[in-house]
């Protein structure tokens, strides 16, 4: 099934069960319910896994770029992602500081070295673009070391995709109020308190700072070759299901998933005896 039709239906039933792309203002989109949420993430994982095993076979290289402020929903859209699909062929990468040597190299060294191989997708949570926003607003790199990055990024990109390399790069807008609610969640919440970091509590007082640096990284690195994409993140739900839904627009692709098909039954062998299972170690049953 060729992937033009497919991807029309998916999307066109998509749009009209949740207004996704009706013109109408995000803030004032109903919210989706857990359950409408669930039926049509089910159907892109679908699309997803095609997705992949597409890839697969012939060997495509495709880097998937996510930034956006802290707290924007970049995790949640990449495990969503990733949850599906088989970690041989996606795999995501979330690089920490750079260490002395890293800091010696050329800039785009270390993320060059986790671009994917033919049949693989890598999902970069934050990226080079750490240069444009983080390390230019916190005073992490010199003035020289960020306009030589301006100048050095759309070649950088231009290299990777005439090296047959497909870059999609998403850019997830949050407003200051969500920002700061989904900061005081991660507080309030042990699960999740280790997400907000001494950095990003001072990053709070440079809102302004983040824009600007944001509004000029765009005006250098949105090129024909590799455009940013800009995701509305105050909705979580809607964030993901739009990113997948734009993800599968971009990258044609057919259905080569395996046909159901019927296992062998199971073969006893009577010669064999299990060991007591005294012998064994188990974990206590609590629950």
């Amino acid at each position: 099934m060729a992937h033009t039709k497919g991807k029309k239906t998916v999307k066109a039933k998509i749009a009209e069960e949740t207004d996704l792309y009706h013109d109408i203002e995000p803030e004032k989109r109903k919210k989706l319910k857990r359950k409408e949420y669930e039926e049509l993430l089910l159907k892109l994982e679908t699309e997803l896994v095609k997705l992949q095993e597409w890839v697969k076979a012939k060997k495509l290289k495709v880097v998937v770029v996510f930034e956006g402020r802290d707290a924007a929903g970049k995790g949640g859209v990449i495990k969503t992602i990733a949850g599906c699909l088989n970690p041989r062929i996606c795999r995501i990468v979330a690089l920490g500081i750079p260490t002395e040597k890293e800091k010696s190299q050329w800039y785009f060294q270390r993320y060059a070295s986790q671009l994917p191989a033919g049949g693989e997708i890598v999902l970069f949570d934050r990226s080079w673009y750490n240069r444009a926003g983080v390390e230019k607003v916190m005073g992490y790199c010199s003035n020289d070391e960020y306009e030589e990055f301006l100048r050095s990024c759309p070649e950088f990109e231009r290299m990777l995709i005439r090296s047959g390399t497909i870059l999609i790069k998403y850019w997830f807008s949050v407003s200051d109020h969500e920002q700061e609610r989904r900061f005081q969640d991660r507080i309030k919440d042990p699960t999740k308190r280790w997400k907000i970091s001494p950095m990003d509590v001072e990053s709070r007082d440079k809102w302004v700072e983040y824009s600007m640096a944001k509004d000029k990284m765009f005006s250098f690195t949105d090129t024909k070759q590799a455009s940013w994409n800009v995701v509305h993140a105050d909705d979580k739900k809607r964030a993901r299901l739009n990113t997948i839904l734009h993800l599968l627009s971009v990258i044609p692709y057919e259905d080569l998933t395996q046909k159901p098909f019927k296992l062998p039954p199971l073969k006893h062998d009577v010669a064999y005896v299990r060991p007591p299972v005294t012998d064994q170690t188990y974990v206590p049953e609590k629950y």
